[in-house]
């Protein structure tokens, strides 16, 4: 095992909330190679920004000589998690919901090391969807108080709006899941988001009382800003690990345009540079920040895309923002010759570039004065872009500050 304890290092890092045993883990950890979990629900298909956080402790974890299992909630995602959540969501259909684990099941192998069994990925579908409900009652049901199961945060909130009688039905699927993984594998800790401490607690619980025996839970903060809102949204919507869904550049520019206040939480979740460098670099102020974002900016986007998108990325934002770098490299779409023969619209190729998610929200960019072809602002919703407006080929289409798409004509 390592001489530095992971207890120590996902702490200083910033990364801890709850656990349930402190001292306990801490010397587990220290002393033992642990098989943990973490799960995640298939509900869209790719993984965000939030997951990315799980899956930096995974690889903190995972470093340290400890096994990892990646639960896909294959069986879960047909009930819905209502932690965190102000309604239910929305039902998904069994194909839906493969197709999507496979997604992630893609993606989560780029960061974890699953090579000679140093980890392992199951879905719990193998063994939720063969459950017989009355003898599941009869085994796991009779061990949970609903009245403890109303106090829980994650019910909690949802009272009074309404609960479905199918989402109260989800902590007890989780904690099965952790009952079941420990049989199976000697899983003996379970790790997630704080919105899950409610979920982990049932089922270090359950674990204790069918096998009388000892699991752990540890939960780790949830990804906010310094002002406490959720990170990972922008105007046109979540902050993807998929290329296809938010490319490397619009990832790499996201990080770089963070609040100064959340650089050193950023550095220390999201990347492995040491700490000493992490409080270095967070320390700097003013325009010299920028210095520190851009590191940051780099370096999560090499993890999540590979070195070649991140230098990519990097190149595009110098020649866009700083006068050097590579023009090339800028996100761009390609339009039919015959396209701009005819004249298109602004606001279609708005969408058209990913520039705004709908011709609304297009014509209200263009309304409030945000919209830019080659640095020259548009006011006209009805503009028509043609072939005068490109210049060898190409032109520079940007809404707001940094938000640019290079247009080619093939």
């Amino acid at each position: 095992m390592n001489s530095v304890n992971v207890y120590d290092i996902l702490q200083e890092r910033g990364f801890i909330e709850q656990v349930t045993h402190e001292e306990e883990v801490r010397e587990l950890l220290r002393n033992e190679k642990v098989t943990f979990y973490i799960g995640f629900d298939p509900t869209a298909d790719s993984l965000h920004v939030g997951h990315f956080l799980q899956l930096m402790v995974m690889s903190h974890m995972q470093r340290a000589g400890h096994k990892p299992i990646v639960l896909i909630g294959g069986g879960t995602a047909m009930v819905g998690d209502p932690s965190g959540r102000t309604d239910m969501r929305k039902m998904m259909t069994r194909e839906q919901i493969e197709h999507n684990a496979e997604c992630f099941k893609k993606q989560i192998s780029k960061f974890i090391d699953f090579s000679n069994g140093r980890a392992l990925m199951v879905d719990n579908s193998d063994w939720l969807l063969k459950l017989n409900y009355v003898e599941f009652l009869r085994e796991i049901g009779v061990h949970f108080s609903v009245n403890r199961m109303l106090t829980a945060e994650c019910f909690k909130s949802r009272l009074e709006r309404g609960l479905s009688f199918i989402e109260f039905n989800y902590m007890l699927m989780q904690s099965y899941d952790f009952l079941e993984l420990f049989r199976k594998y000697n899983c003996r800790m379970q790790m997630g988001g704080n919105d899950q401490w409610s979920n982990i607690i049932g089922g270090v619980e359950l674990i204790r009382r069918v096998e009388g025996a000892e699991a752990y839970g540890m939960t780790f903060t949830l990804l906010t800003t310094s002002e406490g809102k959720k990170m990972g949204k922008t105007e046109s919507g979540a902050i993807w690990l998929d290329p296809e869904k938010t490319s490397p550049y619009e990832f790499y520019q996201y990080w770089r345009n963070i609040h100064d206040n959340d650089v050193e939480k950023c550095l220390a979740l999201l990347t492995f540079i040491p700490m000493d460098e992490v409080r270095r670099l967070s320390s700097f102020r003013d325009a010299r920040i920028n210095e520190a974002k851009k590191i940051l900016a780099y370096e999560v986007t090499k993890l999540v895309h590979g070195e070649e998108e991140a230098l990519k990325a990097q190149r595009a934002a110098e020649a866009l923002f700083e006068n050097k770098g590579d023009a090339e490299s800028v996100p761009g779409i390609e339009v039919g010759a015959d396209e701009i023969k005819d004249g298109i619209k602004l606001v279609d190729l708005l969408v058209k570039a990913g520039l705004t998610p709908s011709k609304s929200e297009a014509r209200r960019a263009v309304q409030q004065g945000g919209v830019y072809l080659n640095d020259e602002k548009i006011s006209d919703i009805e503009y028509v872009v043609s072939a005068g407006n490109f210049s060898e080929g190409a032109l520079m289409l940007r809404r707001g500050k940094k938000n640019y798409c290079r247009v080619r004509v093939v």
